[in-house]
């Protein structure tokens, strides 16, 4: 699978943004898509997952605040991020996992990534 993000940029704590996961190299409405981010000089976090079916998951820090959706038609995956706080600053990933994995919040078993979008939120 192919993945590209966009959508990222620079925004003012209180903002929103909504970032795009572009997908190609295998059927989309079959697979799960993920999205991750890296703060500097912290590890790699899961934000949020969609599944094939529509069932969502999300890390506690980011529920009420962000939303993930698909649209199969355009063979994307978006995240909506409202209420941004700093600490939302990261370089963000999308991500889809191996065929049959399930355990969305762990990051080992997402195969295929993107190339990262920056998030940047000023206080």
């Amino acid at each position: 699978v192919q993945l590209q993000a966009s959508g990222g940029g620079l925004v003012q704590a209180g903002g929103s943004l909504r970032l795009s996961c572009a997908a190609s190299g295998r059927t989309f409405s079959n697979y799960a898509v993920g999205w991750f981010r890296q703060a500097p000089g912290k590890e790699r976090e899961f934000v949020a997952t969609i599944t094939s079916s529509g069932t969502t998951y999300y890390t506690d820090s980011v529920k009420g605040r962000f939303t993930i959706s698909r649209d199969n038609a355009k063979n994307t995956v978006y995240l909506q991020m409202n209420s941004l706080k700093p600490e939302d600053t990261a370089v963000y990933y999308c991500a889809a996992p191996t065929r049959y994995y399930t355990d969305y919040r762990r990051i080992t078993g997402y195969a295929d990534w993107g190339q990262g979008t920056e998030v940047t939120v000023s206080s």
